[in-house]
């Protein structure tokens, strides 16, 4: 005899399961679509973010793989149920709690980039300011953003998808000098993101062979951007096709090394890399020294027509293997992010002193 299992089984299911699922109790059984349960339809179920930008319709890497993201076995970077984050187990009994939820190690057991970045600051003492106060990421992040609204978004970055901003806590800036010369023009992150961890050399066939990310991380760096008409904070991503087929993408992001104290004006107007950039057309990224990746410091504009060179290398049994002469490679801007104008980058060669701030 078929049992009729009500809204608390579906409370259940949703729970359990994700991406149409199919959950049976001896001869009955429920069949779960994201019609049913709207976290199916969040980011954290659907990591569509990373579909979104490696498709081909956004020139995104597949143009030079040719293998579509369904087959590249990503359901790793996918929260699969409310278990993940949610469960305890005390004795035997298993139950949800938020409690469990709320640990910042939680979430840096799948956002690895910010916990490298973390360990990174903690040895040079120069911890996160959110992090040094003692906050969780909870304190910034709401239930929307983590559990979704119902609605499938294409990225963290589309409009929308995020509740979280600057503002939402900092809503009484002091009106210095600082804050008002670049005239609503600059985003808070693009003075006060510290550096960002950017993988560089991330070799597709070894990922798309053993589901095993390869890549070569390096920091000390940001990068500027436009996004929703303002100056942002940005990263970079680099990807290797055997034989010689290379990839760069330039995207706007969020990194959680947040300084106090925003840069200084001479970090980026007049600064090296913003005039060399403007003088030769070009930024040299990465570079081998001593057989190890080295790469550029500071702060590094992002422009459409600059050349921009860095080391590519195949992995052979386990070690990188520089690639002679490699593609040059195809450059994407996804996450609705744009590089920034030559006026733009114009107004960042001249030297530009601080005034003092406003009593």
């Amino acid at each position: 005899m078929r049992k009729k299992w009500y809204v608390s089984a579906i409370f259940v299911a949703c729970l359990l399961g994700a991406g149409g699922v199919n959950l049976a109790w001896g001869e009955s059984s429920i069949t779960l679509t994201d019609n049913e349960c709207f976290f199916l339809r969040s980011l954290h179920a659907t990591a569509r973010g990373m579909a979104y930008w490696y498709g081909k319709d956004v020139g995104g890497l597949e143009t030079i793989t040719n293998v579509p993201y369904s087959k590249l076995g990503c359901n790793g970077c996918h929260v699969q149920s409310c278990d993940r984050c949610h469960r305890t187990t005390t004795g035997k009994k298993m139950s949800y709690t938020l409690k469990a939820a709320q640990k910042q190690d939680m979430c840096l057991q799948c956002h690895g980039r910010e916990q490298a970045l973390h360990s990174i600051d903690r040895a040079a003492k120069q911890e996160d300011v959110h992090v040094a106060n003692g906050m969780q990421c909870t304190d910034c992040h709401s239930a929307r953003e983590m559990h979704g609204d119902g609605t499938i978004y294409k990225s963290y970055r589309e409009p929308g998808a995020m509740d979280t901003h600057c503002e939402k806590c900092h809503d009484a800036i002091k009106p210095s000098d600082a804050h008002t010369v670049h005239e609503g023009k600059l985003d808070c992150k693009a003075c006060h993101v510290r550096h960002v961890i950017s993988c560089t050399n991330c070799h597709f066939d070894h990922m798309a062979k053993t589901n095993e990310r390869k890549a070569i991380p390096v920091s000390g760096w940001m990068f500027l951007m436009n996004y929703r008409g303002k100056v942002t904070s940005a990263n970079m991503q680099t990807f290797v096709v055997r034989p010689d087929k290379t990839f760069l993408l330039f995207a706007p992001a969020m990194s959680h090394s947040i300084m106090k104290q925003g840069r200084k004006c001479d970090d980026c107007h007049g600064a090296k890399n913003m005039i060399q950039a403007k003088k030769d057309k070009a930024l040299k990224l990465t570079w081998l020294e001593n057989g190890k990746v080295q790469n550029l410091k500071g702060v590094v504009p992002v422009v459409k027509g600059l050349k921009y060179d860095s080391v590519y290398q195949d992995l052979v049994d386990g070690k990188w293997v520089p690639i002679k002469n490699p593609k040059a490679p195809l450059i994407q801007y996804p996450a609705f992010g744009e590089p920034l104008s030559l006026k733009q980058l114009d107004a960042l060669q001249e030297p530009q002193e601080a005034s003092e701030e406003k009593k």
